[in-house]
């Protein structure tokens, strides 16, 4: 997984690169194993915003997109995630926010496990345009959370959408309602680096399996994103539309096949392949049929194919 970053590495950026990320990172987080690689990418990472990043001539993967800011994005304390609505969400609803399943607080949900309108009081710092935090938003619950299929946690906030924008000025970014579409122009949007990467959708994988856990058609990146551990649960925009079509998850790291922090793609005859320096993300379209009235998840909603508890 495009991991969590657990905490003693936090600490060793705070020390050694100066300028911190927005949030500190937690301790239930990514397989030791792969710790020392997010460690030697992530510090040569740290503290840097979009503006330096184009000031300092970095490739176009690095360098974000020009109508594509950070406004709506947050910093959890090991993750990256969004503010989201879907199209239906009115402006008195409470606010979700959504992130990876592997970034929730309660740890790795394991192989068929969901979690559902769990009590939480999970904070995040919400982002504006050029990345600064303007406050903090507070979570009620986890209102859904997973890594069967997909790897996703959605948290209802304490505040309602009106709320936030009148207090921050700042507008939730909206769910895209159908499936990506192969060669679309995205933005992985990551609110605990404050930092972006384009690219396009290079694809769709039948299946991606990582070590316990296998995810259906996911979205494929082309290699200009290189996303990092801590960018987990990033937003994945079409810089066309501004709206959200995936969420980012996970990369091959080291070309291992089919295990932790190295996915496999399986096709439908079986066929494995494996693709080293590669990053995916999970589709989002597939939440919106699921969230009713009162942004209230709702699993038996017609065309809510989410797995269930």
């Amino acid at each position: 997984m495009k991991k969590p970053l657990v905490g003693a590495l936090f600490a060793v950026l705070l020390l050694g690169a100066g300028t911190a990320p927005a949030a500190a990172a937690t301790s239930h987080d990514a397989p030791a194993a792969s710790t020392a690689k997010a460690s030697a990418s992530a510090a040569a990472s740290v503290g840097r915003t979009a503006s330096d990043a184009a000031s300092s001539g970095l490739a176009a993967g690095h360098i974000r997109a020009q109508a594509i800011g950070f406004a709506g994005t947050v910093a959890l304390s090991n993750c990256s995630g969004s503010v989201v609505r879907a199209p239906g969400s009115q402006p008195g609803d409470p606010a979700l926010v959504l992130s990876n399943g592997h970034c929730m607080e309660s740890g790795f949900p394991g192989p068929g496990e969901v979690v559902f309108n769990q009590r939480s009081t999970r904070s995040f710092t919400l982002l504006n345009a050029s990345g600064s935090g303007v406050g903090t938003v507070r979570a009620s619950k986890i209102a859904y959370g997973t890594m069967t299929d997909t790897d996703i946690s959605v948290y209802q906030l304490t505040s309602t959408y009106a709320q936030i924008e009148s207090r921050y000025g700042i507008k939730a970014l909206e769910l895209n309602t159908t499936h990506p579409v192969q060669g679309t122009a995205i933005t992985v949007v990551s609110g605990y680096w404050k930092r972006t990467y384009s690219c396009n959708i290079d694809g769709f994988v039948y299946r991606l399996k990582e070590g316990e856990w296998t995810w259906k058609d996911s979205v494929r990146y082309t290699s200009a994103c290189q996303t990092i551990g801590g960018t987990s649960g990033s937003p994945v925009i079409d810089n066309a539309t501004g709206k959200v079509v995936a969420v980012n998850n996970t990369g091959n790291e080291d070309g291992q096949r089919c295990t932790d922090n190295n996915p496999c793609e399986v096709d439908e005859s079986g066929q494995v392949t494996v693709r080293e320096g590669i990053n995916y993300a999970q589709e989002t379209y597939g939440i919106v049929p699921c969230i009713g009235a009162g942004n209230v998840f709702d699993l038996s909603r017609a065309g809510c194919a989410l797995p269930k508890p």
